[in-house]
């Protein structure tokens, strides 16, 4: 239906305040807005970042503009601009969230969701992507977007990952663009005066979104939805497009493909970078993921994994700290690599999972260590997400990417050894705030205490990640049988890991890290005892998994791949 003719459009039902329960099925034709909100950006308590989630009720008619409501601000990392001016969400959904999370009841009330209108009836069920919703004789409101939820939830509500609870159940409320400038007050009508995509509900789109992003049909069908923003509408492009491209093979990549050395710096008197650039450029070299790892083949026939700082799948940075008690790896890089030095480079892999729900996240270095975390850290700092750096080092001449780390300011806490200055990580762990997420890369020497102090504390599994450069795989030899590969019987000697001999043995084996960090290379535990290695595994996944890269089996295990 055009805009234009508005009093041709369906005719106003005026609804009165509900009585909860309301009948979130039920179509509507007009609705009743019961609050209208706007607030400035304020620090979130305990945070040093701000977020305009906190808004007030306006006493009077406001006007709404491109951008929203006069004066409302918006943290523009993930809310406002023309996409997202003005967030609707049912006042009905508060009781419900107070009967499904009592302790926090307190905190459900209009305006707990930062929205700017509180509506009676409208709600994700009967609310459709493009609908075009008229509040007096000028405003006209578009909806274009399911609400995307971000950790500020988990804060504001006092319940850790509370967040995906919005997805899951279609209550996150959705955004508006303004298609005609006009006011809204308290009490106005609020009408339904045309539906250009009547099957796509936001709970809809969220289902597809979120719950079943696998379906290549519905993905095509969303990509396609103008009126839908770009937020959502962008996510289901880049499905269709990684769909085509595997389709027609396009994103198979060679298992090594060759890169060539075009830059070698000296950061400190231990430790390089290394800036390696593929001679073949791939037509598909997007960025690489914040925390991803790569694996090189070197010519001394060593094969090594290393913390990517910056860069792309063409062209990428790393830096190596020469270790006294290096076994052929960063020996190699500080004596034999140069400027025109051909390497091979395997899997380029995403290696620190994003802890989105956190509140703040803490991360913890030492030495190199550092090159782990710089990538994600300028990433969340870029966000608006809350983050500290504890940083130890040798001495101040040890800090490589001093001016990267410069720019962080107050984020980054430098420990320098030659000062006498001692990180401690039972003093770190004791004092972080509420819904922290910690994060380790360090020398063993620091793994091992981090893991000894947060599982004295009652850290859980969830709540700390541990990114080990280094690790211990050899041991007893052993007997594997793997089943479901006709019951082979295989040989794991004292110098060699379990992932290695499947790998002589079997192509699918898939591996990232290879030093226990990520989880990538689990298999699956049928029978036997295994001394457990590395992080990437919870408690209760040992009693059926095992990481193949660094755990080891005690006498004869059964596996399956």
């Amino acid at each position: 239906m055009a805009v234009q003719s508005l009093a041709d459009k369906l005719s106003a039902v005026h609804l009165e305040t509900p009585d909860p329960p309301v009948d979130l099925d039920a179509p509507f034709t007009s609705d009743k807005i019961l609050e209208v909100r706007r607030g400035r950006m304020t620090p979130l308590p305990g945070l040093k970042i701000l977020s305009g989630i906190d808004k007030s009720i306006c006493g009077g008619p406001v006007h709404v503009g491109p951008g929203g409501i006069v004066d409302d601000e918006h943290d523009y990392t993930f809310h406002g601009g023309p996409d997202k001016a003005v967030h609707g969400y049912c006042s009905s959904h508060y009781a419900t969230w107070q009967r499904e999370f009592p302790s926090a009841a307190e905190h459900f009330r209009p305006g707990g969701f930062g929205e700017n209108l509180v509506v009676a009836h409208m709600n994700e069920r009967n609310v459709c992507i493009g609908d075009l919703h008229a509040v007096g004789d000028e405003l006209v409101l578009q909806v274009s977007l399911p609400r995307q939820p971000c950790f500020k939830l988990n804060h504001r509500f006092r319940v850790k990952n509370f967040a995906p609870n919005t997805t899951r159940t279609s209550r996150t409320g959705w955004y508006y663009r303004v298609v005609r400038e006009g006011e809204v007050k308290a009490g106005d009508e609020i009408r339904l005066v045309g539906r250009s995509h009547p099957k796509w509900t936001i709970e809809r789109v969220q289902e597809y979104l979120h719950r079943n992003q696998g379906d290549g049909a519905m993905n095509e069908e969303l990509a396609g939805i103008e009126e839908l923003g770009e937020e959502s509408r962008g996510m289901f492009r880049n499905r269709v497009a990684k769909a085509r491209a595997k389709a027609r093979k396009e994103s198979e990549v060679p298992k090594w493909r060759d890169f060539v050395i075009v830059e070698k710096k000296k950061l400190t008197p231990r430790i390089s970078s290394f800036v390696l650039e593929a001679v073949e450029p791939l037509a598909d070299g997007r960025e690489l993921d914040e925390g991803s790892h790569a694996k090189i083949k070197l010519g001394n026939g060593l094969v090594r994994n290393y913390s990517v700082v910056q860069g792309d799948r063409n062209k990428f940075e790393l830096a190596v700290a020469l270790e006294e008690k290096s076994r052929g790896g960063s020996r190699y890089f500080h004596d034999a690599v140069e400027v025109g030095h051909a390497l091979q480079v395997g899997t380029l892999t995403m290696g620190i999972p994003r802890k989105a729900a956190a509140s703040n996240h803490i991360f913890v270095a030492g030495g190199i260590g550092i090159t782990a975390f710089l990538a994600v850290i300028e990433a969340a700092v870029s966000i608006n997400y809350s983050c500290v750096l504890h940083y130890a080092v040798r001495s101040g001449e040890e800090v490589p990417y001093r001016e990267r780390l410069e720019k962080l300011g107050d984020r980054v806490i430098l420990y320098d050894g030659s000062k006498g200055q001692r990180l401690s990580i039972p003093d770190i762990v004791g004092g972080m705030s509420w819904n922290s997420q910690l994060y380790f890369c360090g020398p063993k020497r620091l793994m091992d205490e981090a893991a000894r102090v947060t599982r004295e504390k009652g850290v859980s599994e969830a709540e700390v990640h541990f990114e080990a450069f280094e690790a211990d795989v050899s041991g007893d030899p052993f007997e594997v049988v793997v089943a479901n590969r006709d019951n082979r019987s295989l040989k794991v000697g004292e110098e060699e890991t379990l992932l290695e001999v499947l790998k002589q043995h079997f192509d699918e084996v898939d591996s990232s890290c290879e030093v226990g960090n990520c989880g990538t290379c689990k298999i699956t535990l049928l029978e036997g005892d295994v001394e457990h290695r590395g992080t990437g595994l919870l408690q209760e996944e040992k009693a059926t998994s095992m990481l193949s890269c660094v755990s080891r089996g005690r006498g004869r295990i059964v596996v399956e791949i």
